[in-house]
């Protein structure tokens, strides 16, 4: 399986496309690609993707893409809690206010720059739903906020808006953290298309994302005890 922006499914891309598919089929696999909207897989916001998934043809009759089949909660509802931490009397006015689903989290790249939400017009978005893009913050508003306060959002306000479960951890400063969520694909996704190739590699019956019978990976893990690796200065 292959993600990348819904830009790549455009028509100027079609050759790099056609050139991409055809070294798959060389690998032996036969390859399909489709646009899909992570809010439809109860993602808290839109962030549209090119899903490509090259399969032996055996496996494709066994195949269904994922159907979706979660409404995502809004940003208000997702991060209601988060924000009323320090004790903000504002948090949930604000709530009301941005009760949409997120634009696509953008930011925390390279070519980006710092920790923030974007370039102006992302930026412009996030402001109407009552959150200022202009970086990120170090924590929740505190309790002597104004009501009408624009928050920032924390690192795992940004990581809840991409899904991850908030026991998943960062590692690194500020920018390096933001990295690695704001260009991440976010797990509910990810598990609802592992699973269906998981289906269709071991010949069961197609399965949605919450089934009974689903991968781990955003339930918590055991404890265990493990080396941390430092992180670079």
């Amino acid at each position: 399986m292959f993600e990348n922006v819904p830009g790549l499914a455009a028509a100027k891309f079609a050759e790099y496309r056609d050139d991409l598919f055809q070294k798959i089929r060389e690998l032996g696999y036969e390859p399909e690609g489709r646009l899909i909207q992570s809010a439809d897989y109860g993602v808290p916001q839109l962030r549209p993707r090119f899903i490509i998934i090259g399969m032996a043809i055996a496996d494709w009759n066994r195949f269904a893409w994922p159907i979706p089949t979660l409404d995502a909660k809004s940003v208000g509802e997702t991060l209601v809690d988060l924000m009323g931490a320090e004790g903000w009397k504002g948090a949930k006015a604000w709530a009301k206010r941005a009760n949409v689903i997120a634009p696509t989290l953008v930011g925390g790249s390279r070519l980006h720059g710092g920790p923030d939400l974007g370039p102006t017009r992302a930026k412009a978005q996030w402001r109407t739903l009552g959150v200022d893009g202009m970086g990120i913050a170090n924590s929740a508003p505190p309790a002597d906020a104004p009501k009408d306060f624009i928050p920032k959002l924390t690192l795992r306000m940004a990581a809840r808006i991409q899904s991850f479960p908030d026991y998943w951890e960062f590692f690194g400063g500020k920018t390096a953290a933001y990295r690695q969520i704001g260009n991440a694909f976010p797990p509910k996704v990810a598990q609802a298309f592992g699973l269906a190739i998981r289906a269709a590699l071991k010949g069961e019956k197609p399965v949605t994302w919450d089934s009974a019978d689903q991968m781990r990976l955003l339930e918590k893990p055991k404890a265990y005890k493990h080396k941390r690796m430092k992180a670079a200065k």
